[in-house]
């Protein structure tokens, strides 16, 4: 069962009861990410994650991991395109201690200049340590591909320009304007209950009442072809990335784009790898997953190759999804496609930090909490056919976006083979 009740100033609370667990899962959420910025203050999201760990007025940077890792918890934080979340895990009888130090990061950070000028040092550090791994690296070039000059294709971490460009001032200003009462959300998962932990926010989080919420550039589609990114390397081996452009996580078609995702890549028993791995023997791996944003997504194709079988791949990769298009699964392979979506999505939420990101989520993306249940009834109601119609749909010549880093220069052999057809 899941609770939800807005405070009188504007934060949510949600909460997921696990009476049988030992741990509680708690997460503070704000609905502002990388998308959220311009060009200008690319990062500053993930600058301001961040920041909150470097101290407050009550702790320093020390003090707040080990208030938490002192009584056997953690305490972590990402930043996404369309939120950031700061959350920590322990027994449940230190909630008390884990939601004291998420409001005190929240309300009281420090933003000294030193540490500042510091941190802006330590996620360059970051950038270029991804830079030097190609299969990230290839997924951020893939996003440039399918968003290209748009706040979705550009780095969570930012730039090396945008984060010298960006002062005390200004990521004040943005944290004000961001962390408000009414984008915030408290997401507690495990041994709780509502009432308790609804007083308890209430007393340690209070935050003046606000209406006002940051916005977005909505996502553009203007794509008529196919689009490549090609960045010859020194690698040892060619990564390729591949993006359908699909639906948003509105669209109720996205429980057929999950299966569609399932049957092509999520598993070993799943077409590319038994085509690509199994019978070719292209790659030691391969996988396909979604994403969802407000009002676009992505279905991504992943994998790593020898330099020389990357055309091959590719053409099989492409067929492959083009069959699925022409042809609906099997009752057989559509079965299995629909227990693999629903076992996988059952046995994470046996852990309470996957329930607590889950109420989360559904809270910050849709205002409602899905129960699994409801979701279980969604997948079960997908037909065959409605798998062909959604891969009809997205897999065109003007929805595909290919990334490649590889140690060959020959680019033209790849853009060649970028069709349906």
């Amino acid at each position: 069962m899941y609770y939800v009740t807005q405070l009188p100033a504007g934060v949510r609370v949600v909460t997921g009861a696990m009476p049988h667990m030992e741990s509680i899962s708690l997460g503070v959420w704000i609905g502002v990410g990388g998308r959220y910025e311009s060009k200008r203050l690319c990062g500053i999201s993930h600058f301001i994650e961040h920041l909150l760990f470097k101290g407050t007025t009550r702790r320093s940077a020390k003090q707040i991991s080990q208030t938490v890792e002192g009584v056997g918890g953690y305490l972590n934080a990402f930043t996404g395109e369309e939120s950031t979340c700061y959350y920590a895990k322990a027994s449940h009888r230190h909630l008390d201690i884990l939601l004291d130090v998420l409001s005190d990061m929240y309300r009281h950070p420090k933003f000294a200049v030193a540490d500042i000028d510091k941190e802006r040092q330590v996620i360059k550090e970051e950038l270029l340590m991804y830079r030097d791994q190609p299969d990230h690296y290839v997924h951020e070039l893939l996003t440039k591909t399918v968003w290209p000059d748009h706040p979705l294709g550009r780095s969570l971490t930012g730039t090396p320009e945008s984060l010298d460009g960006i002062v005390r001032e200004t990521l004040l200003d943005y944290k004000h304007r961001s962390y408000i009462a009414g984008n915030t959300i408290v997401a507690v998962a495990g041994h709780c209950d509502h009432d308790d932990i609804v007083a308890r926010v209430a007393k340690m989080l209070p935050l003046p009442a606000t209406d006002r919420r940051p916005r977005f550039a909505p996502a553009r589609d203007g794509q008529r072809a196919a689009r490549l990114r090609f960045l010859s390397k020194a690698v040892e081996q060619t990564h390729l990335a591949i993006a359908v452009r699909g639906f948003s996580r509105n669209d109720p078609r996205r429980y057929a784009l999950k299966l569609a995702s399932v049957i092509l890549g999520e598993n070993m028993s799943s077409r590319l790898f038994q085509t690509i791995r199994e019978k070719h023997g292209l790659a030691y791996s391969i996988q396909s997953s979604t994403s969802y944003f407000s009002d676009t997504g992505a279905l991504v194709i992943s994998a790593g190759l020898d330099t020389k079988r990357l055309p091959k791949a590719l053409r099989l990769v492409l067929q492959e999804l083009g069959k699925l298009a022409s042809r609906a699964p099997a009752a057989e392979e559509l079965r299995r496609a629909k227990d693999y979506a629903i076992g996988q999505m059952r046995l994470g939420l046996e852990s309470t930090s996957n329930q607590m990101m889950w109420i989360g989520e559904h809270l910050l993306a849709y205002g409602f909490v899905q129960s699994p249940d409801e979701i279980e009834k969604k997948i079960e109601t997908v037909t065959a056919d409605q798998i062909q119609e959604v891969a009809a749909a997205i897999f065109r010549d003007n929805r595909l976006n290919v990334a490649v880093i590889t140690p060959s220069k020959d680019e033209r052999a790849v853009a060649g083979l970028l069709t349906f057809a």
